[in-house]
């Protein structure tokens, strides 16, 4: 399955908030769809299904992006739920959103794959780098890169940087420190329900 590019308001409307997803809050109340509210209670299956779509669509992984990060993440001493959410979390375009470089997810990958983002001294185009502590991440030294991220970040509504993130805004140079810590995730999802619906496959 391909990555969505549908209408990102109406996903947010179903599974809740998705920061990495839009910035734009419906008026509707009501869950998207023909009839509305749930009219019957959802099923383990629906609930665990909810939650894996709230993490695809919030990073903008399609199944099989988020089928072989499970697998590795299975592979890593430790709780399998926790790290693939550090694992989605320190993903290069993700480090860029968290740093309010961009808007959302999808705009940060934009600009990753514009190659406005240079790590480490080199230009990179890959949005599922790994960043690790000790990275240092810039903007390529041109006059329309560097608007442009000023124009993000005038626009920002996400100034609250994790602990884990340093960034000079002045000089626009940011540098991750450490692993980010599992409270610091701003995504409200429920990772052992993930890891129960995958458990299988």
């Amino acid at each position: 399955m391909s990555r969505y590019t549908g209408p990102k308001i109406k996903i947010s409307r179903r599974l809740g908030n998705l920061p990495g997803l839009t910035r734009k809050i419906s008026k509707k109340i009501s869950p998207a769809g023909e009839h509305g509210q749930q009219l019957k209670k959802q099923s383990e299956y629906a609930l665990r299904l909810k939650e894996k779509q709230k993490l695809k669509f919030n990073y903008g992984l399609n199944e099989k992006q988020l089928l072989n990060n499970i697998k590795i993440a299975k592979k890593i001493k430790g709780p399998t739920g926790i790290i693939l959410l550090q694992m989605l979390e320190m993903r290069l375009d993700n480090i860029i959103f968290r740093f309010g470089l961009a808007p959302t997810i999808p705009a940060s990958r934009q600009l990753v794959n514009h190659k406005h983002i240079i790590v480490n001294n080199e230009i990179l185009s890959i949005c599922s780098y790994q960043c690790r502590p000790g990275d240092t991440i810039k903007i390529k030294q041109k006059t329309s890169s560097i608007n442009l991220i000023k124009n993000f970040i005038k626009s920002s509504k996400f100034n609250n940087i994790p602990n884990h993130l340093e960034l000079q805004k002045n000089k626009l140079i940011a540098k991750v420190n450490n692993i980010i810590e599992r409270d610091c995730v701003s995504l409200q999802v429920n990772e052992l329900l993930i890891v129960e619906y995958y458990s299988n496959k």
